[in-house]
C-alpha cells in the first residue's frame, strides 16, 4: 500500500543474505563484500563449502533453519523459518507479531541463481532422468518469494547483478528503482526457466500437439541492433535457450537487422541443396543462384545470374568458403558472406575488407516459425520442400533427365522466393527469379525482364499453380520447355492442353510454396 501512494520503502540496513548459487561467478568477492558490511551470510551445500574454503565465515541454511537437507539434498530451503524470513511483510504488524512469536528474523537479501537446468540439455545424448534431476524447485521458489517481496527483500538471480548492488550499498543503500528492475529480473528468469523445461518435456514426450493451448518461448538476448529495419525502428536480436544463435561472426561490421534477416534468408537457399551451392539475397530474396562440383563454380553460377543485383547482397555457400571462391568476391561490395567455415586463405583475402561481415553457419533448430500479425502471433512449421517421389507427369511429353534435374534445382529455389512467384532456371544455375507480384503473370514477365542470361532452353517453377494459360505462355514464348507446378487449378486442364499444344512437358508437384 505504501508504494501505491507513491511513499518510499524504508530503506533498512541489511542483516542476513542467503547465498546459493550453481554458478560460481563472482560469488566470492560479492561474499566478502558482505562479510565487511557485517551481514550473516547463510549458504547451502556447495556454495557453502567454496565460501569457507575462500575464508568468508558462512552458517549453513540447515543449522539456522533447524531442518536438514534431506533426500540427497532435494529439499534444502523449503522450510516455513526460510520462506517466512524472505516473504513476511515488514510493515505489516501482525507479520511483524508473528514473526516475533515464531522466532523467524528477516532475510533480506537472495542470492539464488538456477541448476543448470540448459546446459543440461543441450547435450543430444542426456537422458531424462538426468535432465530431471537439473530441474531447481528450491532456488525458483526463493527468488519468486524475495521477488514478490522485494521492497524488503533484495532478490539478485544473474552474477551481472552483483557490481551495482555493491556500489548501491557503498553509495548508501539500495534504491526502490533497483530493487523492482531485480525483482523484474526474476521473473523473467523463473519464466523462461519453466519455459525451457516445458519444452524440453515436450520434447521427450510420446504425443506430442504440433499447437499446444499455451505457446511459450524460452529467448534470450544476444544483441542490441543499432536499428530494425529503418533508422527510426529499434531492434534487438533474440536466440532460443536451448540452442546457439546458429551463427558466429569472424569478422566485419556488426551486423544489423536487415543483415541477420538476408543472412537467414541466403542460408535457408543454399543449406537446402546437397550438392556445393551458392545463393545471392537482396532483401531476402534470391537474386542468384547456383550449384557445381566445387564451391567456387556454384558461386560463380550465382553472381553470374544476376551481377547487377548481387552489389551489395549477402551471399550464402554451404560448403567451406576456399581461396578459389575468395578470389571471385575480392571485388565486389556486399554486406555479409556466410558459410560453414572459411578457409585460412579466404580470410586472409576477404579480411582486408573491413566492413566485410564474414559469418559462419551451424544448423540452429528451428522447429516453429513465428511472426506477429493481427495484434496477436502467427505460428507454422517450417516449409519443407519434399523430393520428386510425388510429381506426376501430366503432359503427353515426359521431362527428360536433364529437364528434371533443372525442374528440381528449380523447384527447391522457388520455394524461398517470396510469392507471387516464377523461377527461370537451367540445370544448377537461377537464369531469372520473378518475386513477390501481385498476379502470376506479373511474375512471370518479371522473371524474364530480370534474365541476363539467355531463356531459350530454360526450365520455370511456380510456386502455386498457373490460374489461367496467360502466364504459361508467356513463359514458353521465352523459350522455357519444362515447368514444375503444384496443380489443384479449377482450370488445370486448360494450363495442361496449352503446354501441349506449345510441346512442353510438365510435372504437377503436389505441394504449394508460398512465402509471405
Amino acid at each position: 500500500m505504501a508504494e501505491a501512494s507513491g511513499e518510499q520503502p524504508v530503506n533498512r540496513p541489511l542483516r542476513r543474505a542467503i547465498l546459493s548459487v550453481s554458478d560460481k561467478t563472482g560469488i566470492i568477492d560479492l561474499g566478502r563484500f558482505l562479510a565487511r558490511h557485517d551481514v550473516e551470510i547463510l549458504s547451502t551445500g556447495g556454495t557453502a563449502r567454496h565460501l569457507a574454503d575462500a575464508g568468508i565465515p558462512v552458517t549453513s541454511i540447515a543449522k539456522w533453519s533447524g531442518a536438514p537437507e534431506v533426500f540427497g539434498g532435494r529439499v534444502k530451503t523449503l522450510t516455513p523459518r526460510v520462506f517466512g524470513a524472505i516473504l513476511y511483510d515488514r510493515d505489516n504488524p501482525d507479520h511483524a507479531e508473528e514473526s516475533r512469536i515464531h522466532e523467524i528474523p528477516d532475510i533480506d537479501l537472495v542470492v539464488v541463481n538456477l541448476y543448470p537446468f540448459e546446459s543440461t540439455v543441450a547435450s543430444p545424448d542426456v537422458s531424462l532422468d538426468d535432465a530431471v534431476e537439473q530441474i531447481d524447485v528450491g532456488g525458483p521458489s526463493m527468488l519468486r518469494a524475495a521477488a514478490k517481496n522485494h521492497r524488503h527483500v533484495l532478490p539478485l538471480c544473474d552474477p551481472s547483478q552483483y557490481s551495482r548492488f555493491m556500489a548501491e550499498m557503498e553509495s548508501g543503500g539500495i534504491t526502490e528503482e533497483f530493487r523492482r528492475e531485480a525483482a523484474i529480473a526474476v521473473f523473467r528468469k523463473t519464466a523462461a526457466y519453466d519455459a525451457l523445461i516445458a519444452e524440453f518435456l515436450t520434447s521427450r514426450a510420446k504425443e506430442v500437439p504440433v499447437f499446444p493451448d499455451s505457446f511459450y518461448l524460452p529467448l534470450r538476448k544476444v544483441q542490441d541492433l543499432r536499428y530494425g529495419e529503418n533508422p527510426q525502428q529499434s531492434a534487438a536480436f533474440y536466440s532460443r535457450t536451448t540452442s546457439s544463435r546458429g551463427f558466429e561472426q569472424l569478422h566485419g561490421k556488426e551486423l544489423s537487422y536487415n543483415n541477420i534477416a538476408d543472412l537467414d534468408a541466403a542460408w535457408r537457399v543454399a543449406s537446402d541443396f546437397d550438392a556445393p551451392a551458392c545463393a545471392v539475397i537482396k532483401h531476402t530474396n534470391p537474386c542468384g543462384a547456383g550449384t557445381g562440383r566445387a564451391i567456387a563454380e556454384a558461386l560463380r553460377l550465382a553472381i553470374e545470374a544476376d551481377p547487377v543485383s548481387a552489389f551489395g547482397g549477402v551471399i550464402a555457400c554451404n560448403r567451406e568458403l576456399d581461396g578459389a571462391s575468395a578470389e571471385l568476391l575480392e571485388s565486389m561490395f556486399l554486406e555479409v558472406i556466410i558459410a560453414p567455415s572459411f578457409s585460412h586463405d579466404a580470410l586472409e583475402l576477404l579480411g582486408k575488407k573491413k566492413n566485410l561481415r564474414l559469418v559462419t553457419s551451424g544448423q540452429p533448430s528451428v522447429p516453429m516459425e513465428v511472426r506477429t500479425a493481427a495484434g496477436g502471433f502467427l505460428v507454422q512449421t517450417p516449409d519443407r520442400v519434399a523430393g520428386r517421389g510425388n510429381w506426376k507427369v501430366v503432359t503427353k511429353r515426359a521431362p527428360t533427365e536433364d529437364e528434371l534435374d533443372a525442374l528440381g534445382f528449380a523447384w527447391t529455389l522457388c520455394a524461398h522466393v517470396k510469392s507471387n512467384a516464377i523461377v527461370l532456371t537451367r540445370t544448377n544455375q537461377s537464369v531469372g527469379i520473378g518475386a513477390g507480384q501481385m498476379s502470376r503473370v506479373d511474375a512471370a514477365k518479371l522473371a524474364i525482364s530480370k534474365s541476363i542470361l539467355p531463356t531459350a532452353g530454360t526450365v520455370c517453377a511456380s510456386d502455386a499453380f498457373f490460374p489461367f494459360r496467360d502466364g504459361l505462355d508467356i513463359v514458353i514464348d521465352a523459350g522455357v520447355v519444362a515447368v514444375a507446378q503444384p496443380g489443384g487449378s479449377v482450370r488445370d486442364e486448360e494450363v495442361i492442353a496449352a503446354a501441349d499444344e506449345r510441346g512442353i512437358s510438365m510435372v504437377f508437384t503436389g505441394e504449394r510454396h508460398f512465402r509471405h
